[in-house]
């Protein structure tokens, strides 16, 4: 039952014991290795057998936290790659053991083949996205319309710099708008200028951003969000490379390329009568998908050690390493806010933790599985009562109130997410004077 409950949470896992022999093998992972896994076997002679290539023999050899690729046998014959992470056991700061987990996924690691590549202040191993790159490069040289589609917080805005930067127009300025951030009225007077007198509050002349981007490069941001009057207008400024300014009878002309960019399909609003169909094969000359996070194949480990290094010059907290546990909540996490969440995850961890090592209770509850629930004030063990009085603000016991703030006072939990038992956390918050005085004496809380 145990290990059917371990396969469920982790699917193809195996645990060892601290000399590397093989204690227990979930089903799935015995069915992807290609046989039964024997109790006692080496986990080294499991995975690599007689391989010239080794790395993760190599890694847990030096007993340390390692991954890599490893080449089976499917079942129908042919050779198939599976991702090996191997992640110590520790309690009481000893490693007792080991876990390692099997996976069929496309996920790519820093020692597989794909290589790191920097572009226009992009980082990647993705091939998807070493695909968009070499498609923004090829474009961005051309004067032809690139709508940038991805979702939130996956860089669409660098990627219209890079192709302002790229193209012949990189001398001449770079403006943005985001048309969903403003009502009509004040996003027609943004885009196109407006008059003295126009309308109320408008007491002096505006050029709008048509005619402040002359000469280079406009970024429309969520452009499916345009109300359709307003699509009319800027149909008629790409036909006629003028505008005219609200309250205003006069075109003035402007020379821009625009770089457009959405979350949804251009088409299904088309399709929906929410977008001109015309507009659309305009600004569509040139399609540019960026992927989620989630999918690019190494990019998390990738950039999670990157934005480390900007976060170094910018804090007083300097990260040296990323723990094993919190780099796997950080891999295994979908990021919905994409590389935006993930530094803004980073920058929580640099407020909330201390020391030269990132571990998994710096990172936000909702990324380390921890409830976000405020805790219940019956169940909120912060109040000190036997220990001098700095203490309670060691680094320690900030970690410790952390983490019982993610678990909502659930001590049980908070004791997993710092990686001890129960009876050593109650202890340490015994030493630190977290109890309330009534738990002095009992160990089972």
């Amino acid at each position: 039952m145990l290990l059917a409950a371990l396969e469920d949470l982790a699917g193809a896992v195996i645990v060892l014991d601290d000399k590397l022999a093989i204690l227990h093998a979930t089903a799935d992972a015995e069915r992807m290795i290609g046989g039964p896994i024997r109790r006692g076997l080496s986990i080294v002679k499991a995975l690599c057998g007689e391989a010239e290539h080794r790395p993760v023999a190599e890694g847990l050899a030096h007993g340390q936290p390692t991954s890599g690729s490893i080449e089976r046998p499917a079942p129908d014959g042919t050779i198939r790659t599976l991702h090996v992470r191997a992640t110590p056991i520790q309690r009481d700061g000893r490693r007792i053991g080991w876990t390692v987990t099997i996976d069929e996924s496309r996920r790519c690691e820093p020692d597989g083949a794909e290589p790191a590549v920097l572009f226009h202040g992009m980082w990647t191993r993705d091939p998807g996205m070493k695909r968009a790159f070499h498609i923004i490069a090829r474009a961005a040289a051309r004067e032809v319309g690139v709508l940038i589609r991805g979702p939130t917080g996956s860089g669409k805005e660098l990627v219209a710099h890079a192709i302002h930067a790229l193209s012949p127009r990189a001398r001449g300025p770079f403006r943005a708008v985001n048309c969903a951030a403003l009502p009509p009225n004040l996003l027609e007077s943004e885009l196109f200028g407006h008059v003295k007198g126009a309308f109320t509050g408008a007491v002096s002349a505006s050029p709008g951003i048509f005619r402040a981007a002359h000469g280079g490069t406009l970024f429309l941001d969520e452009v499916a969000e345009l109300p359709l009057e307003l699509q009319a207008k800027l149909l008629r400024v790409l036909e006629t490379h003028s505008v005219i300014p609200v309250g205003s009878v006069e075109p003035s002309a402007v020379d821009v390329r625009i770089v457009a960019a959405t979350h949804q399909p251009l088409r299904t609003a088309v399709e929906q009568g929410r977008f001109r169909a015309d507009l659309m094969y305009r600004l569509r000359i040139v399609p540019v998908f960026l992927p989620p996070l989630a999918a690019r194949c190494g990019d998390v480990e990738l950039l999670t050690h990157k934005l480390i290094e900007q976060l170094n010059q910018q804090s007083g907290r300097r990260i040296t390493r990323v723990s094993p546990g919190a780099l796997e909540a950080l891999t295994e996490y979908p990021w919905p806010g994409n590389v935006r969440e993930l530094r803004s995850a980073l920058e929580y961890a640099y407020v909330i933790g201390d020391g030269n090592q990132l571990v998994e209770t710096d990172l936000p509850p909702e990324i380390v599985g921890g409830d976000t629930a405020a805790p219940r004030a019956n169940t909120s063990p912060i109040t000190a009562t036997t220990s001098s009085a700095g203490d309670g603000d060691r680094p320690e016991a900030r970690r410790i109130r952390v983490a019982l703030e993610r678990a909502a006072g659930n001590r049980e939990r908070a004791a997993q997410i710092l990686g001890m038992s129960r009876v050593t956390l109650w202890r340490r918050m015994r030493s630190l004077g977290l109890l309330d005085p009534s738990e002095l004496t009992d160990t089972t809380e």
